[in-house]
């Protein structure tokens, strides 16, 4: 039944016109301030969104690995008075992954399904987002549950928020281009805790690590000359966390820049436009599409009058994520390290230009 379900959705979406009573999508504005728990929660009136959680994870025998679990909410510009029950008024896909150097690969699933009928959902009010077992939910203690499976791995994490919400741009209101409504609300939990089990090769292993959980929401989001950007968010070794972002043209460079800086007394610096630099010290080319990624990445910010780098490498370098069975690109999305830092490094747009 939930095979048939989801497939009728799907039709719907795909047939369903574009009719002229389609959405109003809202603009995000600076001035609009976030509030907590119900923006940890679903915003379902604004295009898309999502609820993005990485780390590194220590098993009890020492190995280090790398995870991502990923919910994406997209509202379809569909009418909204379309009277069928399997209508796509929301749309959810979801990615999660497990980066184990003994593999050397990326270890990844996805689903994809329309809200509604059990299948899927996305609950305003405070985080719990969901497709079948696929979930991501925050309970009454705070912490974030995440539960996700794919061939060969499956994840059941719970990740414990240690610091404040860190917001990004301007009190949440984060530009992504050159025009005011190239922005989304956007902020961070960095340096969470992490405990839970991981399963690979058929046994589960207890993990312990770091995260950081990435919310973000928008109705437009790039500028029509972008074609992708290069994102990193690493937990410092201090008790810091960095934020760093630039969106790029088709000849690489950058359109717009951004990100944030927090110390560990809790002291925030936040950059703008040319304030954040991506170097590439060297890159690795996909055997199976192509795409050639620079997957060493020296990030440059200033703080406090002086330049200071983070020269990062990954965990290893086969960390693509081909989502497209799901709808969504192909990127690359993984662990790094470097300069008492450990996050993770997503680069889109490399193997066609990134649309959403």
């Amino acid at each position: 039944m939930r095979r048939i379900l989801c497939a009728l959705s799907l039709i719907g979406l795909l047939a369903a016109p574009a009719a002229a009573q389609a959405p109003t999508y809202p603009v995000v504005r600076p001035g609009v301030g976030l509030t907590f728990p119900a923006d940890h929660g679903a915003h379902p009136a604004f295009r898309t969104e999502w609820w993005y959680a990485t780390g590194w994870l220590r098993t009890e025998a020492g190995e280090e690995l790398g995870f991502q679990v990923t919910f994406f909410r997209s509202r379809p510009l569909l009418a909204d008075g379309n009277p069928s029950a399997f209508a796509p008024r929301q749309v959810l896909f979801a990615h999660a992954a497990l980066s184990d150097p003994k593999r050397g690969r990326l270890l990844h699933g996805q689903r994809i399904a329309r809200q509604g009928f059990g299948l899927a959902q996305a609950a305003a009010g405070d985080a719990d987002v969901a497709i079948d077992d696929w979930r991501l939910r925050r309970a009454s203690d705070g912490r974030f549950l995440a539960k996700a499976k794919g061939e060969g791995f499956a994840l059941d994490l719970a990740l414990t928020p240690t610091q404040p919400v860190l917001l990004q741009g301007q009190g949440g209101y984060s530009r992504k281009g050159p025009k005011p409504e190239q922005a989304s609300y956007y902020y961070s939990l960095p340096q969470m805790m992490v405990a839970g089990s991981v399963v690979r090769g058929g046994k589960a292993v207890k993990v312990t690590g770091v995260a950081w959980l990435d919310r973000e929401w928008s109705s437009t989001l790039l500028d029509p000359a972008a074609v992708g950007w290069d994102w990193v968010g690493l937990n410092l070794d201090d008790g810091g966390a960095l934020m760093a972002f630039q969106v790029r043209d088709p000849a690489g460079r950058a359109l717009w820049t951004g990100g944030a800086y927090r110390s560990k007394a809790g002291a925030t610096t936040r950059f703008g436009p040319g304030e954040v630099r991506f170097a590439t010290s060297r890159s690795w080319k996909s055997p199976r599409t192509g795409a050639t990624y620079p997957v060493e990445r020296t990030v440059a910010v200033r703080l406090d009058g002086t330049e200071r780098r983070w020269r990062l490498k990954p965990l290893f370098d086969d960390q693509e994520l081909d989502s497209r069975a799901s709808g969504g690109p192909v990127y690359w999305e993984g662990a790094v390290s470097g300069d008492g830092a450990r996050g993770y490094l997503e680069l889109t747009g490399y193997l066609t230009p990134m649309k959403l």
